[in-house]
């Protein structure tokens, strides 16, 4: 019982920390399109691309010559 009662709150602490790595960011392309992301954008090797999620959770690619600004919230 005493486990329970100390484990618990620990585990809600540790998941709560966890959720605050994500860096939320806004993707502004060139054309004035805004990608709200969960994460910063990563690049892929060779291809110049821009590679991210969106909130909604689709997997977005764009040219990095199309990419005006990224901003972290």
């Amino acid at each position: 019982m005493k486990i329970n009662a100390i484990g618990l709150p620990l585990l809600v602490v540790a998941l709560l920390g966890l959720a605050g790595c994500a860096t939320p960011s806004v993707v502004t392309l060139q054309n004035g399109t805004q990608y709200l992301t969960k994460d910063l954008p990563k690049t892929t090797n060779k291809d110049g691309l821009y590679e991210f999620v969106d909130i909604a959770g689709k997997h977005i690619k764009v040219r990095a010559a199309d990419v005006s600004t990224i901003k972290s919230d």
